[in-house]
């Protein structure tokens, strides 16, 4: 036991370390993931407390927040200087990407609420 502890506490060290040089835009966009699907997760859990009786409503805030998480990790990876498969391609440009795939999203979502 006191063995798989000692490991546990040495991988969360060096997650922790290898976190640290990550750049702060990355770092970012994972707080807006984490917020994403935290909004879902509450989303989920107040339908099975209240009930779901404007289900297209619950549907559609949860597939909002899980499509902009979808969208936002998107553009993480092509944002980040180490990938290689997207060095020629501008942040600049993988941000209006981001944008306009967002507002397909919610347009989308808007119409399947009505």
């Amino acid at each position: 036991m006191p063995k798989a502890a000692g490991d546990a506490k040495l991988l969360i060290q060096s997650l922790n370390k290898a976190y640290a040089a990550t750049p702060t835009n990355l770092k970012i966009i994972d707080l807006y993931v984490i917020f994403a699907v935290t909004t879902a997760l509450v989303q989920v859990v107040y339908m099975g407390i209240v009930g779901s009786f404007p289900f297209n409503s619950f549907l559609s805030g949860v597939l909002s927040c899980i499509g902009t998480a979808v969208l936002a990790v998107c553009l993480r990876i092509q944002v980040n200087k180490d990938n290689k498969e997207f060095k020629d391609l501008p942040p600049e440009r993988a941000f209006a990407d981001f944008v306009l795939c967002n507002l397909v999203l919610h347009l989308v979502i808007m119409n399947f609420l009505g």
